[in-house]
């Protein structure tokens, strides 16, 4: 009865009919199985916002549970940025906290965005919404433009069709850090009821400007230089397609291939099992037209267009680089053209940055894994993180921004192309000038979230000795802090000076992802070194997937 009463309260104050009726059908079948499920938990707003499956209940994402963050996120930010962030309006004397909304084209997306926008208005928090689906990276760039308090973003980023997220960023246009998310959580923990909820449609719609004003500054980036290049672009049924295609335009680069299959945005993602460049499959159709076409490069974007994929022909195929790969050169670019600052990488992406970095002098730092703690790098100058996050232009957006990236990496491969040379060219002479970093991953999606829970456990009470022929040389329990970051959930194994893994669960899907990453000096043959470094990574996965039971 308790469940059942819960589930009543909760669709009288739902305002959406799809899924008060999807509750109501659940409720007269007395489907108590899935109402628990629906009922038992709540979806947790943390650093990563809220993402879940679309549907009715709080363990969905639906109007009530946007309409409760929105509100949260008002009282937070009245409380929090009093008199700051007024926005355009500053001028008229409205000193008040202000937000930008953007949104993808997944399905609800613009019905949780203009809901957003009206409690936020109605809350006193001045919100300005962004015309249309547009990627990610427009709204971190839209709130230092505009000089809001904070911008929200409305997208699941490359997770399945069912799901919705909530993303939101600060000031600095860089995503939430604690002890926001538990400032921000308990805000909305105490919104109370959103049919009681004052909304207001006075919001301020903004138009093409802001989208514009993030393309000239893309657009900017690159140098005179080469240009020509035959690529290959997916947005993977996404919303990153018009907005690079405008900036290859401008920037005077060959127009893209784009995959015709995938051009349009398309919530229901048809072609692909995961709109992930990085799943199996995902960049089938890429490949196919890059054969086609004889195209010299491949690029995607994930559907909110904030990560970049590359893939590069060799020989008379393509393979897909991985993030390190493509970090470790879009660094090395930047480096060469003088750029000083901190270069910055998440701690399970490749320590070759380091060596890149010192032998230019410059420094570097490693954040915990998330875009969220590389943009609070002071004096950032480029970051990355392994799964395909590049932020080449701090000043545009302190965040991932796939679009700016690809255009980088345009300019890249151009210029190589003009001497007769290719990414993966620069990309051997850097491990022969710093020993082949080779990296790869261990990641199982399960069902039962026990899984990972066992794993960890395993790690902290009992870990391997052996791994793929190597000695387990040191384990640090990241929980504890490990070489001055916060604590985090994840294990850290050493094996010996040039091999190490590092397992986490993921931050935003049933996953648990194991990052290794082998050294191995480059001497005569670069064929020899690569043998190694895959024979060695082969070995410790499949030591480590049998240690963990995955």
């Amino acid at each position: 009865m308790e469940l059942l009463d819960r589930a009543r309260d909760w669709l009288s104050q739902d305002p959406d009919p799809v899924t008060r009726h999807e509750l109501q059908r659940l409720i007269d079948a007395g489907d108590t199985a899935e109402l628990a499920d629906r009922f038992a938990e709540r979806l947790q707003f943390g650093t990563a916002g809220l993402r879940g499956a679309l549907g009715a209940g709080p363990n969905r994402m639906n109007r009530v549970i946007v309409a409760q963050a929105a509100a949260g996120l008002a009282a937070y930010l009245r409380e929090h940025e009093p008199g700051g962030g007024a926005g355009p309006r500053a001028a008229s004397g409205q000193h008040r906290p202000s937000v930008v909304i953007g949104y993808d084209a997944r399905h609800n997306s613009d019905v949780f965005a203009r809901d957003t926008a009206e409690i936020m208005q109605g809350a006193g928090v001045e919100a300005h919404l962004l015309p249309g689906p547009l990627p990610t990276p427009v709204t971190a760039f839209a709130i230092r433009h505009l000089g809001c308090s904070a911008g929200v973003v409305v997208t699941a980023s490359h997770n399945p069709p069912q799901d919705n997220g909530y993303k939101v960023f600060l000031a600095d246009s860089s995503q939430i850090v604690p002890p926001a998310d538990t400032d921000i959580s308990a805000q909305i923990d105490a919104a109370g009821r959103v049919d009681e909820m004052p909304r207001s449609d006075g919001y301020t719609p903004l138009g093409p400007e802001v989208a514009e004003a993030y393309i000239e500054a893309v657009a900017s980036l690159p140098q005179d230089g080469p240009r020509d290049v035959v690529a290959v672009y997916t947005p993977l049924h996404g919303v990153g397609r018009d907005t690079l295609v405008d900036v290859v335009r401008r920037t005077r680069f060959p127009d893209l291939h784009v995959v015709r299959e995938q051009a349009e945005p398309d919530p229901d993602f048809p072609t692909v099992a995961f709109p992930n460049p990085e799943e199996p499959g995902a960049m089938d159709l890429a490949l196919k037209l890059a054969s086609e076409v004889q195209a010299d490069l491949i690029v995607a974007n994930d559907p909110d267009a904030d990560r970049a994929a590359v893939g590069v022909r060799d020989g008379e195929a393509f393979r897909m680089l991985t993030g390190d790969q493509v970090g470790a050169m879009l660094a090395d670019f930047c480096l060469r053209r003088g750029l000083s600052g901190t270069f910055a990488s998440s701690i399970v992406s490749s320590d070759l940055l380091g060596r890149q970095t010192a032998a230019f002098g410059q420094p570097w730092q490693q954040t915990l894994t998330g875009f969220k703690w590389i943009g609070k790098i002071p004096d950032l100058a480029f970051g990355y993180e392994e799964a395909l996050g590049y932020c080449v232009a701090p000043h545009i957006a302190r965040d991932k921004d796939g679009v700016s990236a690809i255009i980088t990496v345009l300019e890249m491969a151009a210029a190589l192309k003009a001497e007769g040379r290719t990414l993966l060219d620069r990309l051997d002479d850097l491990y022969r000038e710093h020993g082949l970093h080779a990296t790869s991953q261990l990641s199982v999606r399960v069902d039962d979230l026990a899984i990972i829970t066992n794993a960890m456990q395993v790690l902290r009470t009992s870990p391997p000795r052996v791994l793929g022929g190597l000695d387990v040389t040191s384990v640090d329990d990241l929980v504890d802090g490990y070489s001055g970051l916060p604590p985090t959930d994840g294990i850290r194994l050493g094996l010996g000076e040039n091999a190490r893994i590092i397992c986490r669960p993921s931050g935003t899907e049933p996953k648990i992802k194991c990052y290794v990453e082998v050294v191995v000096p480059v001497g005569d043959s670069m064929d020899t070194a690569r043998a190694e470094a895959r024979a060695t990574i082969d070995g410790i996965k499949a030591d480590l997937a049998e240690a963990l039971g995955l």
